[in-house]
């Protein structure tokens, strides 16, 4: 290994939680209740960035007559709180926060959702301490990924070099985003991601168990 990386700098949906399930669920179930088919292929479009297809278009695109866009909106919120209730952090990534801590590496959120979202669930996982940044996009379509502004940011926030830090990601709008601020990126892909292409990734591994941090850091050149 090269320089010492300094810090780990987390995509938050879906590879610290898998929330890429739970959303992909509610969208399928509230596609289902219409008598339609979720177009999976459109759907992976807005992985990890807020400018992909809306789901609602996508609906009303299939039906004779517009949804009831409140009330789908409404009703679908509410199963997926329901369901993130139940969701834990994926597995491996307690031990990876562990094993940073003790190397004395800094950990940072980087995300295209918006500051209350990861607040919530960072509170409900009882993790709202910790972490050295939180950058997130809060709306920003110019921010978000696959553009770099938010990577960019948080090594500011840092200080530090992008050679300096590690992103770990489970998109491809995610693994863009990371290379163009010039960070190595590693790909932890769930059940959403696994069957996307993430070979630009650096490295990817199927499971944070898998792969111990310092066998992971043993691969950044």
């Amino acid at each position: 290994m090269g320089l010492v990386i300094k810090a780990l700098l987390f995509d938050f949906d879906g590879t610290l939680v898998d929330t890429e399930s739970i959303d992909l669920r509610c969208w399928r179930e509230v596609f289902d209740a219409h008598g339609v088919e979720l177009p999976v292929e459109r759907f992976a479009l807005r992985v990890g960035t807020l400018t992909g297809p809306n789901e609602l278009d996508e609906l009303d695109a299939l039906l004779e007559a517009p949804c009831d866009r409140e009330a789908v909106t409404q009703a679908r919120r509410g199963r997926e709180l329901e369901l993130l209730e139940l969701e834990p952090l994926r597995p491996g990534v307690a031990a990876y926060l562990e094993d940073a801590e003790s190397r004395g590496i800094r950990v940072g959120i980087v995300s295209s959702s918006s500051r209350s979202w990861i607040d919530q669930n960072l509170r409900r996982l009882g993790l709202g301490d910790g972490w050295q940044t939180i950058v997130c996009a809060d709306g920003d379509t110019e921010r978000c990924k696959p553009s770099p502004a938010l990577y960019l940011e948080a090594l500011d926030a840092l200080g530090i070099d992008a050679d300096e830090a590690l992103a770990i990601e489970d998109s491809p709008n995610g693994i863009t985003a990371a290379h163009a601020a010039g960070l190595f990126c590693v790909a932890v892909p769930n059940d959403v991601t696994s069957g996307l292409d993430l070979s630009h990734a650096d490295v990817l591994i199927e499971s944070f168990e898998d792969v111990p941090l310092a066998e992971l850091l043993a691969h950044v050149p």
